[in-house]
C-alpha cells in the first residue's frame, strides 16, 4: 500500500481514495510573472505524485487553479497599462509553455479565479448566514474565533497568534488582526477590476478562490491537496476554515507538502542574485529534462539545494540514461538473430530491482532510494553485457522496465529520431573511410555531423549516433 506523509497528522498513512478516482487539487500559479524554479519544484512533485499513483493503478481527477486576480495581478496590469486579462493571459500562456518543456502532465482542469466568481460569492454568502463572516467598510472577513479548529493543519493555536501577526496578505480593516478577507470592496487601487453582486462591488480575497474552485470540480472532500510548505500557513489553514465552516464536512483527507528549494544554499531572492525562472535556466543552454530530473531527485520533504554544478551533473545523468537505453536497444536488435544461451541472471536483477523500486516509492515516494536502485541495476546489467553474457530477450526485459519507470520520471527520449538520407550516407561513408584507415577524412565527416547536432560513438558493436 502507498503511504503518504499527511501534514495534518504529521505521520505517514496508508492511502486509499474515498471514492473511485483520486480527487487531487494542486495550488497553481499566480500569473503576474514567469514562474521560478522554486515554483516548479512543487509542480514537478505534484506531477511525480500523479504519475506514481497512475503507475500503481489509480485513476485520477487532478485540478490546478490559475490565480488571475489578486493584489499582484492587478498592480502588474496597471503598471503595464494593460487590462487584467491581457496581462494575466501573457503569463498564463508562458506557464503552460513551461509545463510542456518540463513534461508535466496536464491536469484535467485549470480553473481561472475570474471565471468562478459566482461560486465564491455563494460560499461567502453561506459563511455570512452562519455568522462566521462579517462585513466592514473595506470588505467581508472570516472570523477565525468562530472556527474552533483553526490552526489544526499548521498546529498553531488561536491564542498563539498575537494581535498584528501576519495571518494574511491584506491590509484591510477588520475586527481582529487574525481575521482574513473573503471579499474586498472596490478601491481606487483596483481600477476597473471589480464584480458587482449581492456582496457589494469588489473582488475576491486570495484564499476563497481555492475553496470555491476545488469544491466545484472535486466536491466537498478532496483526497489529496498539495502545495509548497510556505502555503501551509496561512493559505491552506484558511482554506480549511472557510471550506469546513461552510459545508460542515472534512475538506481534505491528505495534505501533502513539498519543501523549499534553496539556490546555492540560500533562500532564492532577487536581492541575492540567485533568483531564476525556468526560462533563465534554459537560456543558459541546459536541457529541460535535466531540470526536471534535478527537481525530483531529492525526497519532496527534504530541502533541495539548486546549483548549476548539480544541474550539470543532472544533465550528464540524463544523458547516460538515454545512452544506456539506446545502447541496449541496438544490442538487443543485433542479438535477436544470434543463437545465444539465455541469461538467467539479468531477469533476476530486473525482478529484484522492480520489487525494491515499488517498495521505496510506496514509502512516501522515496526517490532518494529508488533512483540509486535503478543505477545499481544498470551497472549490474552492463557487467553482464561487457562479459558477453547478454541475450536479446533479457535485454528487452531491462529496456521494458526502464521505460515503465520512465512513465513516472519522463526523462528518457522514447520517440524514434531519424536521420536524413544524406546524413545516413555520411555515416556509411565515414565507416568505409575508417576501414580504409583514412582517418583524417573520417574525422572531417564526424565534425560535419557534429555541426548538424549529430554525435557519433564508436562501440564494439558498431557506430551509434544520437542528436545533441
Amino acid at each position: 500500500m502507498i503511504k503518504l506523509f499527511n501534514t495534518m497528522t504529521r505521520k505517514k498513512e496508508g492511502f486509499k481514495p474515498l471514492h473511485g478516482a483520486v480527487r487531487m487539487y494542486n495550488c497553481g500559479p499566480t500569473v503576474y510573472d514567469y514562474a521560478h524554479i522554486g515554483n516548479f519544484r512543487s509542480y514537478i512533485f505534484a506531477d511525480l505524485l500523479r504519475r506514481y499513483l497512475e503507475f500503481r493503478g489509480f485513476k485520477l481527477r487532478q485540478i490546478m487553479n490559475i490565480t488571475d486576480v489578486d493584489d499582484k495581478t492587478i498592480k502588474g496590469a496597471r503598471s503595464a497599462g494593460m487590462t487584467l486579462k491581457e496581462f494575466t493571459d501573457k503569463y498564463e500562456d508562458a506557464f503552460f509553455e513551461d509545463l510542456a518543456k518540463l513534461r508535466i502532465k496536464r491536469a484535467e482542469v485549470y480553473p481561472r479565479a475570474t471565471e468562478h466568481i459566482g461560486e465564491m460569492v455563494s460560499l461567502i454568502e453561506a459563511l455570512l448566514e452562519r455568522g462566521i463572516a462579517y462585513k466592514t467598510e473595506d470588505g467581508i472577513y472570516f472570523k477565525i474565533s468562530k472556527f474552533r479548529d483553526y490552526g489544526k493543519l499548521s498546529h498553531f493555536h488561536i491564542k498563539q497568534l498575537k494581535a498584528g501577526a501576519r495571518v494574511s496578505q491584506d491590509n484591510y480593516d477588520k475586527e481582529h488582526a487574525q481575521d482574513f478577507a473573503l471579499w474586498k470592496f472596490h478601491s481606487a487601487d483596483d481600477g476597473d477590476v471589480f464584480w458587482e453582486n449581492m456582496l457589494g462591488k469588489g473582488r475576491p480575497g486570495w484564499h476563497i478562490e481555492c475553496s470555491a474552485m476545488s469544491r466545484k470540480y472535486l466536491g466537498d472532500t478532496l483526497d489529496i491537496h498539495t502545495g509548497g510548505v510556505d502555503l501551509i500557513f496561512p493559505h491552506h489553514e484558511n482554506e480549511i476554515a472557510q471550506s469546513e465552516a461552510s459545508t460542515g464536512k472534512k475538506f481534505v483527507r491528505f495534505w501533502v507538502h513539498c519543501e523549499h528549494l534553496l539556490v546555492n544554499g540560500r533562500k532564492m531572492s532577487k536581492s541575492l542574485g540567485n533568483f531564476y525562472t525556468l526560462r533563465d535556466v534554459l537560456e543558459r543552454g541546459y536541457n529541460p529534462s535535466a531540470v526536471r530530473y534535478l527537481l525530483m531527485s531529492t525526497h519532496y520533504r527534504s530541502q533541495l539545494n539548486f546549483t548549476f554544478d548539480s544541474l550539470k551533473a543532472a544533465e550528464e545523468t540524463v544523458s547516460k540514461l538515454n545512452d544506456f537505453v539506446s545502447r541496449m536497444n541496438d544490442l538487443a536488435e543485433k542479438l535477436k538473430t544470434q543463437k545465444i544461451k539465455s541469461n538467467r541472471k539479468i531477469p533476476q536483477i530486473v525482478k529484484a530491482a522492480k520489487q525494491k523500486f515499488i517498495k521505496y516509492m510506496d514509502d512516501d515516494l522515496d526517490v532518494a532510494k529508488a533512483l540509486p536502485l535503478i543505477f545499481g541495476m544498470i551497472n549490474k546489467v552492463n557487467k553482464e553485457v561487457d562479459a558477453k553474457k547478454a541475450d536479446a530477450k533479457s535485454l528487452r526485459l531491462v529496456i521494458n522496465f526502464i521505460l515503465e519507470v520512465n512513465k513516472i520520471f519522463d526523462i528518457i527520449k522514447t520517440s524514434e529520431e531519424k536521420l536524413s538520407k544524406e546524413e545516413e550516407a555520411l555515416i556509411e561513408r565515414r565507416e568505409q573511410l575508417r576501414k580504409e584507415k583514412r582517418f583524417k577524412e573520417a574525422d572531417e565527416i564526424r565534425a560535419e555531423l557534429k555541426k548538424r547536432g549529430i554525435l557519433l560513438e564508436d562501440t564494439p558493436h558498431g557506430v551509434r549516433w544520437k542528436k545533441a
